[in-house]
């Protein structure tokens, strides 16, 4: 993947995850700002996700643990590097592990 083509799908990525926070119908602050998005939960903790663009990757640091996703071209989505779980659905479980709700993120 060229540098072009992993911006803009970082970027609509991450886009996309503001958009899933605003529907899930939990109150989770969110930032962007210089290819980083901060979810910031009522509790004060905190889930960051940017992007990673010399290594074409997404990251996630969570309370959990800190976390890789490789675009997958073939489903069009970002995956869990050596799982193949999906971005939307890990960052839904980090949510719901931070918030002590139940996020779904789609």
């Amino acid at each position: 993947m060229n540098e072009s083509d992993f911006d803009r799908l970082a970027e609509e990525t991450m886009v996309a995850i503001e958009e899933a926070i605003d529907a899930c119908g939990v109150d989770i602050d969110y930032d962007s700002a210089g290819g980083i998005l901060t979810l910031e939960f009522a509790n004060g903790s905190q889930i960051i996700v940017n992007k990673q663009a010399p290594l074409t990757q997404i990251w996630v640091a969570a309370r959990s643990g800190g976390f890789h996703f490789d675009y997958d071209d073939d489903s069009g989505r970002w995956r869990l590097q050596g799982q193949g779980e999906d971005l939307f659905s890990c960052l839904g479980r980090y949510c719901s592990e931070q918030s002590g709700e139940e996020v779904v993120l789609e």
